[in-house]
């Protein structure tokens, strides 16, 4: 490692002035952005960093220290954090990827950087080895963040930077990246109030893992724009005149939602862009403070509404009971121009920076003072209660509860008492009384709500009132894991169902020791364990535990045992049983789905004699962007890129992840499926199988229709030969008289 006495000083570095530049617009940033700035500390970590970079590439061919610089920007730009937060990006690598040592940091900036970069190692280091999976991965993000928040924002800075130039890596790495963005940064960026980096690298990863649909997206919205434009300046214009002539000091806006959330919105309402009315808000941002800001946003909300008829049911105030996350502001759906919905938020300044930045608005508001605020008490008590189960074999189910609420809704809920609780959207009694406390939770026997008996099971709503009722003779009831959403009542259930089934496995052992020496019999472990696979137990553990629970008497195991050794022993050539014939039949309709010798593209080179198996999961056909995935019996795996499995395959089993292209088939179809929907009439399956079949030549595989209220939707198996073909087959299929809509179905 480097000492500090071999780091050349000021004067000694021959930096290409293009840096030099960078460095003086990043400093800039910096005093736009910062309550206070230390210059002479930044251009330290610069020089350090350009010196230890100084024979580092990155793939796009500039310099390494293009990549600090500019994830330096971001943090003070688009986080807005403190001056060591910018310092410690433009050397977040060094320790990771040079000679430098952490305590070469440490000598030179002091123990608060050499803490930051530390973490910034100790993250990266873990995703690249990739040798703990996923869920661990978040774990060890999240550990990062209890000893310092800064870690975790300067690693999105850097992941944001990372996203914004991934052409430069290899088909395989970016799909890797937008994956792991997608499913772990974007979210985890929302559950911190970073609104605007959880957008783009929302947009950033949906445009690697499904380019047509991210660009068909981009592309009606600029073909709209001229037409929306037009109708928020007519919506803006009276409201503005309004607060002009009240007195307020405010800025006004129409905002569109980003890429991804438009796709989301299309996906869940199963309709396209041209039929989304929403795809854009009003924001009204005011410049007054504290409480009079807020009876500010009220008096505007009055404007609002007198202006333009509201919808009572879409109002929300997120004043009076702010997210999670400290998010604040007043939402309302009106009646815009022409009766069309439109969404207005209200909010001000203050309130307007909590909502972009998060909890680095917090940082700032709240920097020198001793006190932590309350929102980010509240998310500093999420944080520790997600780590508090340490076992890395558990922590795939912290990254389920971890993905399960960090894009939903929160409801509000009562306590006799009149306390306040924020849940998560579908929560049910029993999370309500594991966020009371761990023992009125594992204690639960039943709830009233608003002073009615209801089921555990029942799911809250906002104002909801709760009263727990507890029994001390009661226990957690494992089922309850069906219902229940937080991840402190789950991890809590699991943890008691856990245990129980470790003391009965030990008490199975007992008994089994103890049932053995009477009946004087003498058999090995690993015997054992065949006698346990022969009566279909998956392992010696539920033996044991089937034991000690009472569900399998030990008399039984011991007279089969015995049965078996004076018969000779067991037959090697055993008659399959009626499971094992029915798992052979469906490995068998399974394989008519597998073509083999196709000719494909691999890492670059054409293969000719490969086992390929189109995934039944997303059914790709030639023309789709697609990997391959190795199976554990050799045989490829092709999945499209937007497949609902690609992310756990892309991330959590990379080393068997392979590029894969189409080359030129022949004679070779494959299996698609389209879902339409439109009027219910006579003659309507006819018009459709009459295209599909005699119109275009395509074979159908199976056809299901259901009916409502004079609407019919249904789904369509078919064979085509490539991307062309279906595409075909939609535009042929949409001209038919009464069909609604034609969309490609992904299970």
């Amino acid at each position: 490692m480097i000492q500090a006495s071999a780091v050349p000083q000021k004067g000694e570095i021959d930096i290409d002035p293009q840096y030099e530049q960078e460095l003086e617009e990043l400093l800039a940033c910096c005093r736009t952005h910062l309550p206070a700035v230390d210059e002479d500390r930044i251009r330290r970590a610069f020089r350090l960093s350009y010196w230890a970079h100084r024979n580092d590439w990155r793939e796009s061919g500039e310099r390494y220290i293009s990549h600090p610089l500019r994830v330096a920007t971001i943090v003070a730009r688009d986080i807005g954090l403190d001056d060591v937060s910018v310092a410690a990006a433009l050397l977040h690598d060094v320790v990771e990827d040079t000679e430098l040592s952490l305590d070469l940091i440490r000598e030179e900036f002091g123990e608060e950087m050499a803490t930051i970069i530390d973490g910034l190692t100790k993250i990266e280091g873990v995703f690249e080895s990739q040798q703990l999976g996923q869920a661990e991965n978040v774990r060890k993000l999240m550990l990062s963040t209890a000893s310092d928040l800064r870690v975790i924002l300067v690693k999105f800075a850097d992941r944001l930077h990372n996203m914004r130039t991934i052409e430069a890596l290899p088909k395989k790495k970016q799909l890797q990246k937008a994956s792991e963005t997608k499913k772990l940064f974007a979210p985890l960026a929302h559950r911190f109030g970073l609104f605007t980096i959880k957008s783009e690298l929302e947009d950033l990863s949906f445009k690697v893992l499904d380019p047509d649909a991210y660009s068909h997206i981009v592309e009606r919205l600029e073909e709209m724009a001229e037409k929306r434009e037009d109708y928020i300046e007519r919506f803006i214009e009276p409201l503005a005149g309004r607060l002009e002539e009240e007195g307020y000091e405010f800025e006004i806006n129409g905002r569109v939602k980003n890429v991804y959330s438009i796709h989301r919105k299309m996906e869940r309402k199963n309709k396209p862009i041209d039929e989304i009315y929403d795809i854009f808000a009003i924001r009204v941002i005011l410049q007054s403070e504290g409480k009079e800001g807020k009876e500010d946003c009220w008096r505007v909300y009055s404007l609002v509404t007198d202006l333009y008829k509201p919808l009572p049911e879409r109002f929300r105030d997120f004043i009076s009971v702010p997210k999670s996350n400290g998010y604040q502001s007043l939402h309302t759906t009106v009646f815009g121009p022409g009766g069309r919905r439109v969404e207005v938020q209200i909010r001000t300044q203050e309130m307007h920076e909590v909502a972009e930045r998060g909890v680095a608005a917090h940082w700032k508001y709240k920097e020198g003072t001793e006190n932590v605020d309350e929102e980010m008490e509240r998310f500093l008590e999420w944080v520790r209660d997600l780590l508090e189960n340490p076992k890395p074999e558990e922590a795939t189910e912290f990254v389920k509860e971890f993905r399960l609420n960090l894009y939903d809704e929160e409801i509000y809920a009562f306590t006799p008492q009149g306390d306040l609780l924020t849940l998560p959207q579908g929560a049910t009694p029993v999370d309500f009384a594991f966020k009371v406390h761990t023992e009125v939770g594992m204690q639960c026997i039943g709830a009233k709500v608003d002073g009615k008996m209801v089921p555990l099971s029942h799911e809250l709503k906002s104002g909801d009132q709760v009263e727990i009722i507890t029994s001390e003779d009661q226990t957690p009831n494992p089922d309850w894991t069906n219902f229940v959403v937080t991840h402190k009542a789950r991890s809590r259930i699991r943890k008691w169902t856990n245990e129980e089934r470790r003391k009965a496995v030990e008490l199975g052992k007992e008994i089994w020791a103890k049932e053995k020496d009477r009946a004087d019999l003498e058999i090995s472990d690993q015997d054992l364990q065949g006698v346990a696979h022969e009566l279909k137990f998956p392992d010696l553990q539920q033996l044991f535990y089937e034991i000690g629970k009472g569900l399998y008497e030990p008399d039984e195991l011991i007279d089969y045992i015995k049965g078996n050794n004076q018969g000779g022993g067991e037959s090697e050539d055993q008659v399959p049983d009626e499971e094992s014939l029915q798992e052979q039949y469906e490995q068998f309709l399974d394989a008519a789905q597998t073509t083999d010798n196709q000719t494909l593209v691999v890492n670059g080179e054409v293969q000719e004699d490969l086992a390929v198996n189109y995934a039944s999961c997303c059914n790709p056909i030639p023309g789709d962007e697609v990997f391959g995935f190795v199976s554990r019996t050799g045989t490829v795996n092709i999945h499209r890129s937007n497949c609902s499995n690609a992310s756990d395959l892309l991330v959590n089993q990379a080393d068997r992840i392979l590029d894969v292209d189409w080359s030129h088939q022949k004679d070779v179809q494959f299996v698609a499926a389209l879902r339409l929907m439109g009027e219910d009439r006579v003659g309507m399956v006819n018009d459709i199988t009459t295209v599909i079949s005699k119109n275009l030549k395509t074979n159908i595989r199976s056809l299901t229709i259901d009916t409502e209220d004079g609407i019919f939707s249904g789904t369509i198996m078919l064979h085509v030969s490539d991307l062309e073909h279906l595409q075909r087959l939609i535009d042929r299929l949409e001209r038919i008289d009464g069909i609604h809509g034609v969309y490609r179905f992904k299970e």
